[in-house]
Parts: C-alpha cells; sequence; structure tokens
C-alpha cells in the first residue's frame, strides 16, 4: 500500500477483526494447532508457531489458552487435520484478493469463497492468477517514533526496509526469514510495535474511490466472517480522506 495510508488501512482491519474478537481467537487456535502439528510443539525450534504464538499474546489471548492449542497441535487428535489451501481472485475495480485458508473440508471452503466473490462483484481465480502481485514478508508498524532509532536497529538486525510515512507513521519491512529477529531486536531496545505480523505486500496498487473502497471492504469482510479463511490480502489502496468518510 502507499506510505500514506498503509497504516490507516492496518488500523481499520485491526478494529475489525477486534470486534469479532470470538471468532479472531477461534482462528489463531487453529493456526497455533496447525503449526505445533506441522513443526512441533517447542517455539524455539518452530519459528512459525512462535510468530502464531506472539500473534496469539498481542491479540491478549490467555497463556493457558495458547498453551492448551499447542499441546492439541502436539497430539495426534484426527479432528485437528486441517489442510492449507489459498484462493485467488480479483474484486471491482481489478483489485487484487489473495485468501488463505485452513480448511478440513475442501469443498466446503471452495463454495464458501466462491460464494463471497460473487455475492460481492468479483471473482474467483485460477492458482497463480494473483500470487505473484504479492511477496510474503514481515512487517513491523509503529504509530509514531523516532525514525533514526527505529531505523538504526532495524537494518542492524536484518530489515530490508524502513519507511516513515505522512502521518507520523513508521513501517519496517523484513524478509519472511528474518521477521523474529528484526521484532526481538525492536523489543530489546524498548520499541513496541502497534502492529506486528507476518503478511502478504502487493508489488503495485490500486487506488480507490468511497464507492470502490465500500465494496472492496465489504468482500473482505465476508471473506473473513468465514471459519475457514484465516487471512485475506489485497492490492487495494484506500486513501485517508476515503477511509475517514467509511469510518
Amino acid at each position: 500500500m502507499a506510505g500514506h495510508s498503509k497504516w490507516a488501512n492496518i488500523k481499520h482491519r485491526k478494529a475489525a477483526q477486534d470486534a469479532k474478537r470470538g471468532k479472531v481467537f477461534t482462528k489463531i487456535i487453529r493456526e497455533i494447532v496447525v503449526a505445533a502439528k506441522a513443526g512441533g510443539p517447542n517455539p524455539e525450534d518452530n519459528p512459525g508457531l512462535r510468530a502464531v504464538i506472539d500473534k496469539a499474546l498481542a491479540a491478549n489471548m490467555k497463556r493457558d489458552t495458547v498453551d492448551k492449542a499447542v499441546a492439541r497441535g502436539a497430539g495426534t487428535n484426527d479432528e485437528d487435520n486441517y489442510e492449507a489451501i489459498t484462493y485467488e481472485g480479483y474484486g471491482v475495480g481489478g483489485v487484487a484478493v489473495y485468501v488463505e485458508c485452513l480448511s478440513d473440508n475442501r469443498n466446503r471452503t471452495v463454495a464458501e469463497v466462491r460464494h463471497a466473490f460473487t455475492k460481492r462483484g468479483g471473482n474467483l481465480g485460477t492458482d497463480g492468477s494473483v500470487a505473484y502481485l504479492f511477496t510474503r514478508c514481515g512487517q513491523i508498524s509503529f504509530e509514531q517514533g523516532d525514525e533514526d532509532q527505529i531505523m538504526e536497529i532495524a537494518l542492524e538486525a536484518g530489515a530490508e526496509d524502513v519507511q516513515a510515512n505522512d502521518d507520523g507513521s513508521i513501517d519496517v519491512s523484513t524478509a519472511f526469514e528474518d521477521f523474529i529477529a528484526v521484532k526481538e531486536a525492536m523489543s530489546a531496545a524498548g520499541l513496541n510495535p502497534g502492529y506486528a505480523e507476518i503478511t502478504m505486500l502487493p508489488a503495485t496498487t490500486v487506488p480507490l474511490d468511497k464507492d470502490g473502497a465500500e465494496k472492496i471492504m465489504a468482500l473482505v469482510d465476508m471473506l473473513e466472517d468465514l471459519d475457514d479463511v484465516q487471512n485475506v490480502y489485497t492490492n487495494a489502496d484506500i486513501p485517508d480522506e476515503v477511509l475517514a468518510e467509511l469510518e
């Protein structure tokens, strides 16, 4: 997203997720179970699990709940037989949409995702139709801070880029594999981000007016409300002034 609107978009999406905290917790628990099953229950040896646990704690999930989810993943419960599936498509205005799911029933999931795209004026595409537009990476964002200090610590820890935005926020981008190291270096220096997650950043963006923004946000909200959907990424760029009209 463009620098001037990146933080505003993040704040909106996080606020929407917080409003559905119960469902968010359910999805994070599923993600913990899958990560623990795939790479083992020890976060020190399983970076994927470590990142999800950090996300869970940042969302104010109780440590006991996290530990129980890890234990579930370390067990052999066939009921936790989820597979990771991605879907790709386009929303109105040619906005690319990338959807990550964890599902125990592929047929159910694709039917629900296709229905959301169709109902909100989009089209579900084929594998690879939009994935090339996104790069998996780490993003650590501060609502405000000392740009020089953040840049020095971030780059020394292995970050790829530091960008100061017009609203005073600062975004740190990292390679996927360096995310945890950079995040921990920030925390060790007393710098606590407002947002820190593995994400999919688009190489190009599509600016939207109010009508287009409303339609894309409706699609994203409908997809995020599906039980099997974990994350939804788009290359929509919603300017601050448009976002302010919608809130």
